[in-house]
């Protein structure tokens, strides 16, 4: 049997979530009535002109799709503002796809890549994957860092600082200046994770690329836009990564009905601003009634420590009531207290607070 490398053999798959399937199995209740708020998914579903597009494309999924999504990159780039140029957009097979051709492109053996915990885990996946090992800089109380935290753990291997920015699955952002003073400090190529950034009250920090030449921002359509299942992000990036990037990543990255559903969904704003509302409605109504410590945040879902309980006891709690929530233990660096819940609609919302409390109220 030929042997796969070592930096493959140590990696620890990544897990994801129960499925509202396995959940209904195990808890012996119907699928309906289950709800999913542990993903961070648009439970709206996506832009009903996303779906057309779908529909409308069926036909042409025979053919190759563009060769570097350029249609869809030419309707990024009409939202981004001015100064941006198209060789400034990169898309990917999900941002996952996106991280992990920039990950190929600077890490060799034995290069390091900074990673503030707790966060997605993904990014530590990405790096042992290639052969790097990443180095943990474990946040603060209210999970914050300082540039001067970041700076001190920099090597001469230092390639990559990953900051998730709303992070996974604490909900806080960094500041533009601490991301400016990094920017100006480090000789290593940033990689600001915006995934969430649609829900965030803050802008996003697309504008540095044009300032500083190591920085590069990744987003998503999984969140805001309900487009997990077609597997479609995009970077924003300075231009002179543009043709290294292009031949890192492989040809045609995005699919046909992707390409076609992310350009509609960029498109149908009203959508866009539905989402968000539905989130900004339930986000305080959630941080106001759980009767748990609830985390501010700026993402699509809140942070909650269910001490005294253990994480994993309040989950497992929820699952016969039909409600799954992420029980964030897995999440390196997080501790046992700790889970996240999606925000849902409104029904959503109370259903999962009141079962919450009757949870706390058994321990009183």
């Amino acid at each position: 049997m030929v042997k796969v490398k070592t930096s493959i053999e140590e990696i620890e798959q990544y897990r994801p979530g129960e499925t509202v399937e396995e959940t209904a199995h195990r808890v012996e209740l119907d699928v309906s009535e289950i709800i999913k708020l542990a993903s961070n998914e648009n439970v709206l579903g996506p832009s009903p002109a996303a779906v057309q597009a779908i529909i409308s494309g069926v036909d042409r999924v025979n053919t190759y799709p563009t060769v570097d999504a350029i249609h869809l990159r030419s309707e990024i780039l009409s939202h981004l503002g001015e100064g941006f140029l198209i060789e400034n957009i990169v898309c990917g097979n999900g941002s996952d796809g996106v991280i992990e051709a920039l990950v190929h492109l600077f890490i060799e053996d034995g290069d390091e890549a900074i990673i503030p915990i707790p966060t997605f885990s993904f990014y530590e996946l990405v790096v042992r994957m290639h052969g790097g090992r990443p180095v943990f800089l474990t946040r603060d109380s209210e999970f914050g860092f300082s540039s001067d935290e970041i700076i001190s753990k920099v090597t001469d291997r230092t390639k990559l600082v990953f900051i998730a920015s709303p992070n996974n699955p604490t909900g806080n952002s960094i500041d533009e200046q601490t991301l400016r003073d990094l920017l100006e400090s480090l000789d290593a190529m940033i990689i600001l994770d915006e995934a969430y950034i649609e829900f965030s009250s803050k802008p996003s920090l697309n504008r540095l690329v044009l300032e500083y030449d190591n920085l590069a921002v990744i987003h998503t359509f999984s969140k805001a836009y309900g487009l997990a299942g077609m597997r479609v992000g995009y970077g924003v990036i300075p231009g002179w990564l543009f043709p290294y990037y292009t031949r890192a990543t492989p040809p045609f990255a995005v699919n046909t009905l992707a390409e076609a559903a992310a350009i509609a969904a960029l498109r149908d704003e009203k959508h866009l601003e539905r989402t968000k509302k539905m989130v900004e409605d339930g986000k305080k109504f959630l941080t106001t009634e759980i009767p748990f410590k609830v985390y501010p945040g700026d993402a699509n879902f809140v942070l909650v420590d269910t001490s005294p309980l253990t994480s994993r006891e309040v989950t497992e709690a929820l699952k016969p009531m039909g409600i799954i929530v992420r029980d964030c233990a897995g999440f390196r660096g997080m501790g046992d207290s700790f889970i996240r819940i999606t925000i849902g609609r409104r029904e959503d919302n109370r259903r999962v607070v009141e079962a919450l409390r009757k949870i706390k109220n058994r321990v009183i």
